[in-house]
C-alpha cells in the first residue's frame, strides 16, 4: 500500500484530478513518498458492484471496500475529494453512459418485477446517496479554515449581498407533523439488539433486525406525516403567491437517498396537482415516477400522444401557480426538474449571499420563500436570515471564523439512516424494540418513517475532539442541540456527564439551540473574533458550506482532518456543492474554474500527518514547504477566475507547483528540486499560455461520469512543456 492514498472521484474535482495529481505523483516521489489514486467514482461504484455483467478487462476492485478496510489501519492515510452523492436521475445516467461505452451493467429497477431485479436493484441501493461517506468517515470531524485561508479571504474579501429589514425573502417550515416533532429517543441501557416491525392490517413483518447496540449508544427513531407534508406544500405555495415571492424547494436528495426523493415527489405533485389528476393513469403506464421530477416526466412523455396536452397543462399551471425558483431559466429548467440540481446545504447559503434572491424564469433575481419541510434544521436558516435582516451583510474583510467539530464516526445520526428508513405501505405502527426498551409510532399510508443511532464511543471522542480545539483556539465552543428534540435531550445528558471528566477552566463552552446558537456565533464573528460549532452530522455538513460561503465566498477553500478512531488520518478537500456546474462549463466553454485550494490544504495535513506517525523526513519536509507555497499562491492571487479566458484550474495547478519547487530547491530535498525550478521559472509565461490557451470552446474528455483517460489528459494537461519538465 502507498504511503497516501488519494481518490478518484466525479465531475470537477475528477478534471482537476488529471492536471494535478501527475504533479503531486512526481513531487512527493522526489521526497520517498508514494501515493496512488482509488477509483471511488459513481460510475467506478457501479462498475465494481456488476463485475459479473463485464467483461475481464472492464472490471476493476471495489476500491470502496479497500478504503473502508483501510480505515481501521492506524497507518491509514486517505485524501478524500469530493464525490457524487447519485439520486436516481443520476444512477441511470451514469448507467446509459456506461453502457454506451460497452459496459453492459443493467438497468436501473425502479419497480422491480422478479426475484433478479430485486437484486440488481439491492446492488445499486450501494452506490445511490451518500454511499462514500459513511464508510471513510470512521471519525469525527474536524473542519476549519486555515491561517493563511483568511488571511487572504480578508485581503481579497468576496461581496456578499446587501440585507436590510425591507427584503421579504423568508424560510417555511412544517409546524407539526414532521421529524422534529415527532421523535423519539433512548440511551441504550445495556448492550442489546434492536430490531424494526411494522404493524399493519396485512399482518406484522420484520423490516430490519440486528441493529446491534452498546450500552450508551443512543438511538432514535422518528416520522414525517405525508398528509402534513401535503398541506404545508399546497399552503406554503399559497404564501409565496400572496407575498409575490419565488417558491424554491430545498432537500437532499442524494445523501438522504431514500427519505428526501419522496418529499421532492411529494412537491412536484402538489405544485402539478391539476396536470396528475388529469393524466396521472396515463403517466403511472409510461412509467414517470414523481420523486425523479419534471425531466423524467418530459422525457417519459417525449414519444407519447398526451404530450402536447400535458405540456399545454404544465404551461397553464405556471402560469397560475407562483414562480418557480430556477436552476437554468434560458433551458426551462425548474427547482423541480431534478431532484439532485437544488442540495440544500449549498443552494441556501448562496441564495443568503445573493441577498436571498434566486433566479426566475427570465433570467431575473427575485426575493423567495424557501420551503424546507422539517424544522429540525429550516431553523438555522431562518434564524439566520433574521440576524441579517437586523444587522446587514456579513464583511468578510473583518469577520472571524466559525469552524466546525462534527459529531461523524460510526455512520452518526441522520447520514447513517438510509438502511432504517422506510415509506409506510399502509395504516399502522412501526415498532423499533429489543425486547425490553421499545419506540412505537402510529402511521399512515405514504408517511416516511427513520430510525438513526449515534454511538457511545463516537460521541465521547467528539466531546473530547470539542474541548482539545478550544483549548488550542481559546475560541468560544457551542454545543448546537435543542432540548425540545429528543435526540438532541439525550445528547445533552451525555455531554454534560463527559464535560465533567474535563479540566475546561478558562474556556468558554456552551449548549445552546440551533436558533441561540446561530445568533450568537454571528454575534461573536461580527466581532473578528471565532466560533467553534460543535454539531450533529447533518448540521456539521450544512454549517460547513454555510459560513464558508458567508466568510470566503467559497466552502472548498475549508481545511477538513478527520482523525479516524484507530489512529489513521481521513483529509477531505472541501464540499462539492458547485462541482457539476464548474464541470459543465468545462465542458461547454473548456474553462475549469474549480479551485483546488482544498485539495492543496488536504495535501500538506496528510504529509505533516504521515511525518509524524512514521518518521518520513522527506513527509514533512514537503509539508513545511507546501505550507509556504500555498501562502505565495495566495498571496499572488492565482486562483482561478470565473471567466473564460483567464487563469483556471489548470493554471493555478502551475504555480502551485513552480511557488514549490522554489521552497523545495532551497529545503534539504534541493538537490532534487533545483533543476525543475530553474526550468519552471525560466518557461512560466510559456507554460502558463499553453495551460490557458485553448479556452473558449467545448471540451471534450469522452464522457461524464466515466471520461476517456487519453482525451481527460490532453485537456487537462495541455501544455507540453510542463508535462517534460515533469517526465525529466
Amino acid at each position: 500500500m502507498s504511503d497516501i492514498i488519494y481518490t478518484y472521484t466525479d465531475e470537477a474535482p475528477l478534471l482537476a484530478t488529471y492536471s494535478l495529481f501527475p504533479v503531486l505523483k512526481e513531487y512527493l516521489s522526489r521526497g520517498d513518498v508514494s501515493i496512488e489514486t482509488m477509483d471511488i467514482s459513481l460510475a467506478g461504484r457501479i462498475l465494481a458492484n456488476f463485475s459479473d455483467y463485464l467483461k475481464e478487462d472492464q472490471k476493476i476492485p471495489d476500491f470502496l471496500a479497500k478504503l473502508g478496510e483501510m480505515t481501521q489501519d492506524p497507518k491509514a492515510n486517505i485524501i478524500k475529494l469530493p464525490n457524487i452523492s447519485a439520486s436516481i436521475p443520476q444512477l441511470n445516467a451514469a448507467i446509459a453512459e456506461l453502457n454506451q461505452k460497452g459496459y453492459a451493467v443493467p438497468a436501473y429497477p425502479a419497480e422491480p418485477k422478479d426475484a433478479k431485479e430485486e437484486e440488481i436493484k439491492a446492488r445499486y441501493a450501494k452506490v445511490l446517496g451518500s454511499a462514500v461517506n459513511p464508510v471513510l468517515r470512521e471519525g469525527n470531524s474536524d473542519r476549519r479554515c486555515a491561517a493563511a485561508v483568511k488571511e487572504y479571504a480578508k485581503a481579497f474579501p468576496h461581496k456578499n449581498g446587501a440585507w436590510d429589514k425591507s427584503i421579504k425573502t423568508r424560510v417555511a417550515n412544517m409546524n407539526g407533523g414532521d421529524f422534529y416533532s415527532n421523535e423519539k429517543s433512548l440511551i441504550a441501557s445495556e448492550a442489546s439488539e434492536f430490531s424494526i416491525k411494522f404493524k399493519g392490517a396485512s399482518g406484522e413483518k420484520t423490516l430490519k433486525s440486528g441493529i446491534k447496540l452498546n450500552k450508551g449508544d443512543v438511538i432514535s427513531a422518528t416520522y414525517l406525516s405525508a398528509k402534513a407534508l401535503d398541506s404545508f406544500i399546497e399552503s406554503s405555495i399559497a404564501d409565496a403567491k400572496k407575498e409575490g415571492l419565488l417558491y424554491s424547494v430545498h432537500l437532499k436528495a442524494t445523501m438522504m437517498k431514500v427519505s428526501d426523493p419522496v418529499m421532492f415527489g411529494h412537491f412536484v405533485k402538489v405544485f402539478f396537482a391539476e396536470l396528475f389528476s388529469e393524466f396521472g393513469e396515463q403517466l403511472k403506464n409510461l412509467g414517470v415516477n414523481a420523486n425523479n421530477g419534471l425531466k423524467d416526466l418530459f422525457a417519459k412523455i417525449e414519444n407519447s400522444p398526451i404530450k402536447d396536452k400535458v405540456i399545454a397543462k404544465y404551461n397553464e399551471i405556471l402560469a397560475t401557480r407562483p414562480a418557480l425558483a430556477m436552476v437554468d431559466s434560458d433551458n426551462g429548467i425548474t427547482n423541480l426538474h431534478v431532484p439532485s440540481d437544488i442540495i440544500i446545504d449549498n443552494s441556501m447559503p448562496n441564495m443568503i449571499r445573493n441577498s436571498g434572491k434566486m433566479w426566475n424564469k427570465d433570467g431575473k433575481e427575485q426575493e423567495t420563500l424557501a420551503a424546507i419541510p422539517d424544522k429540525t434544521y429550516a431553523m438555522i436558516y431562518s434564524a439566520i436570515i433574521d440576524e441579517l435582516k437586523e444587522n446587514g451583510a456579513l464583511n468578510p474583510a473583518v469577520v472571524g471564523s466559525v469552524s466546525n467539530v462534527g459529531l461523524m464516526a460510526k455512520k452518526a445520526e441522520e447520514y447513517g439512516s438510509h438502511d432504517k428508513t422506510f415509506i409506510a405501505e399502509e395504516d399502522g405502527e412501526f415498532v423499533l424494540s429489543d425486547g425490553k426498551e421499545s419506540l412505537s409510532f402510529k402511521v399512515e399510508k405514504g408517511d416516511i418513517w427513520r430510525a438513526m443511532i449515534a454511538k457511545d464511543e463516537a460521541i465521547k471522542d467528539w466531546v473530547k475532539l470539542a474541548i482539545n480545539r478550544a483549548k488550542a483556539t481559546g475560541a468560544t465552543a457551542i454545543f448546537w442541540l435543542d432540548e425540545k428534540r429528543a435526540h438532541d435531550a439525550n445528547m445533552i445528558k451525555i455531554v454534560k456527564d463527559e464535560l465533567k471528566k474535563y479540566d475546561t477552566a478558562g474556556l468558554d463552552i456552551r449548549i445552546e439551540n440551533y436558533e441561540k446558537a446561530m445568533k450568537d456565533s454571528l454575534a461573536i464573528i461580527r466581532t473578528g473574533k471565532d466560533a467553534i460549532s460543535v454539531t450533529g452530522n447533518v448540521l456539521r455538513d450544512y454549517l460547513t458550506d454555510l459560513f464558508p460561503i458567508m466568510e470566503l465566498g467559497t466552502s472548498a477553500k475549508m481545511l477538513s482532518i478527520v482523525p479516524l478512531l484507530n489512529g489513521g488520518g481521513l483529509f477531505e478537500t472541501g464540499a462539492g456543492g458547485s462541482a457539476p456546474k464548474i464541470a459543465r462549463q468545462l465542458l461547454d466553454e473548456g474553462h475549469l474554474r474549480w479551485d483546488s485550494l482544498g485539495e492543496f490544504l488536504a495535501l500538506g495535513a496528510s504529509l505533516e500527518h504521515l511525518g509524524n506517525t512514521t518518521g518520513k523526513k522527506g513527509a514533512l519536509v514537503l509539508a513545511s514547504t507546501l505550507d509556504k507555497a500555498i501562502a505565495q499562491y495566495l498571496k499572488n492571487d492565482n486562483s482561478p477566475r470565473k471567466k473564460v479566458g483567464e487563469n483556471d484550474n489548470r493554471g493555478s495547478h502551475f504555480y502551485l507547483a513552480l511557488y514549490w519547487a522554489n521552497e523545495l530547491a532551497n529545503s534539504e530535498l534541493g538537490d532534487k528540486f533545483k533543476g525543475l525550478a530553474e526550468f519552471l521559472n525560466a518557461n512560466k509565461e510559456q507554460i502558463a499560455n499553453e495551460l490557458n490557451g485553448n479556452q473558449g470552446s467545448p471540451a471534450d474528455v469522452g464522457g461524464y461520469y466515466k471520461l476517456d483517460d487519453a482525451k481527460a489528459n490532453a485537456v487537462m494537461r495541455s501544455s507540453k512543456l510542463f508535462n517534460e519538465a515533469l517526465s525529466k
